[in-house]
């Protein structure tokens, strides 16, 4: 019979103490200490092992992996796994990597299993003399078999298993050798050899570990689903992250089919890059250009509207900022915002008062991107006063034309980091002219006019939207 030890754990920093506290003493998190019970097994016994599979516990693994000189230790043969996606490998560092476990974490219903199942087609489909194995602690086989067949990931050599049993688990991607196992997910995979609920840190801990030894020991890569808390982060210890080799976020918002996938920690790539895909009934499609995703098709000029460039890892994305200015009847105007921050919009609404002569301050204003951009970046603030002062005076920015750089408190147009690669960008989309911050060394590039004002009333009188129309 194992002996068990309490302790006590918070599951946002990782602080382990031997009293229950409701505010953590290391990072001050209310609510985040919970009990952690540790599993040590007898000292005459050791962790029965699965028929064919050595313990984690016992030594002979320790003995298999001896110690040797970095300078001979040998990474040609390391050979990545292409997913199939190019966004997926990018964000990846190249494809994965064998025997690392890569963590994806998103909301409910954003479409992790089905990026990892459409996954697990695509190397299925390109890997004829190997198996791939998609263990699922949440769906039954068939119900996976039904999704497989609607986003057209049926693949003989494709193995499916329903079970929540750790050891179960171990023992097919033992038995199995695949050459990648997908595991959905870590919080319905239950150790028998430690205590607590299905879910919680102890057992969340003890499936983590188990899957990585595994990893390492076979050589196996092992993508591993995570769920996320109602504030976003991924659920379970912090120490999950730590553990694994590769976090990655799967995001987007539920009512638009843009998904971006980030890599949050990644031990053999980049962790700036992010991945676009397109949610449709058929599965998930990847973007390779979403520069069409977040500009309307309506090519005739209106008021209101901007266009700007925003970084996003080592992509830039172009965001059109639309702007609607109406007269108030209430005492306090009304400020409806979407895509931007509110602060910020407020701040650039005195600025425009105060530096550009354009007061809106008793107007109800409207401010919004498409597709679900983002335009929160201060690169955005001279698109977005540029989309409020065309709205308010009635006159049109031609669509060539786009804005990027930061409007200060006193008016001046603050220079933005890589600003080359934006212009580089929007001459590549068929932008004209561009107005920016003075740059320190002068840009070329063919195709765009780079004007640069140095205040917000020299990009005003730019755009021709001093004054107010008729």
């Amino acid at each position: 019979m194992a002996k068990s030890n309490v302790s006590y754990v918070c599951t946002e920093c990782g602080w382990t103490g031997a009293k229950w506290f409701g505010r953590c003493p290391e990072c001050g998190q209310w609510g985040t200490i919970e009990e952690f019970h540790e599993t040590r097994p007898a000292a005459s016994t050791s962790r029965t092992a699965a028929p064919g599979r050595t313990s984690r516990t016992t030594p002979t693994a320790v003995a298999l992996s001896a110690a040797q000189p970095i300078t001979d230790v040998d990474t040609a043969s390391v050979t990545r796994v292409p997913t199939g996606f190019g966004e997926f490998d990018r964000v990846l560092g190249g494809g994965i990597v064998p025997g690392s476990v890569v963590l994806i974490a998103g909301e409910p219903g954003i479409g992790k299993s089905t990026l990892l199942l459409e996954t697990a087609g695509n190397i299925a489909r390109n890997t004829p003399s190997g198996n791939v194995l998609y263990i699922s602690g949440e769906e039954s086989q068939a119900q996976v078999r039904l999704r497989a067949s609607r986003i057209n990931a049926v693949e003989p050599n494709l193995l499916l298993a329903s079970t929540t049993d750790l050891a179960t688990a171990l023992g097919l991607i033992e038995q199995h050798r695949p050459a990648l196992a997908i595991v959905d997910s870590a919080q319905t995979i239950v150790s028998q050899d430690v205590d607590g609920i299905s879910g919680g840190s102890t057992q969340v801990r003890e499936v983590a570990s188990a899957l990585i030894d595994t990893a390492k020991s076979l050589d196996v890569p092992v993508l591993l689903v995570g769920h996320v808390t109602k504030d976003g982060s991924i659920a379970g210890p912090r120490t999950l992250e730590h553990l694994v080799d590769v976090v990655c976020q799967f995001e987007g918002e539920p009512q638009t089919a843009l998904r971006l996938l980030r890599a949050v920690k990644n031990r053999f790539g980049p962790t700036d890059e992010v991945g676009c895909f397109d949610m449709s009934g058929v599965g998930i499609e990847e973007v390779a250009d979403p520069a069409g995703l977040f500009l309307s098709s309506n090519e005739t000029p209106v008021d209101g509207t901007c266009v700007t460039f925003t970084l996003d890892g080592h992509r830039s994305l172009p965001v059109e900022v639309q702007a609607l200015v109406t007269n108030s009847v209430l005492p306090t105007p009304r400020r409806a915002v979407n895509g931007v921050d509110s602060n910020r919009i407020a701040m650039l609404v005195a600025v425009l008062y105060r530096h550009g002569g354009l007061s809106l301050l008793s107007n109800d204003l409207y401010i919004s991107t498409i597709a679900g951009g983002v335009a929160k970046e201060p690169s955005c603030d001279l698109a977005i006063v540029a989309a409020l002062a065309s709205a308010a005076t009635s006159t049109p920015i031609a669509r060539s034309t786009c804005a990027v750089g930061e409007i200060s408190l006193t008016g001046q147009v603050r220079p933005v980091p890589r600003l080359a690669h934006r212009l580089r960008e929007a001459a590549r989309l068929g932008f004209t002219t561009a107005l920016v911050p003075p740059m320190r060394t002068s840009v070329s590039i063919p195709g765009l006019r780079i004007v640069e004002v140095r205040s917000l009333r020299d990009a005003l009188d730019a755009l021709k939207l001093t004054k107010r129309g008729k």
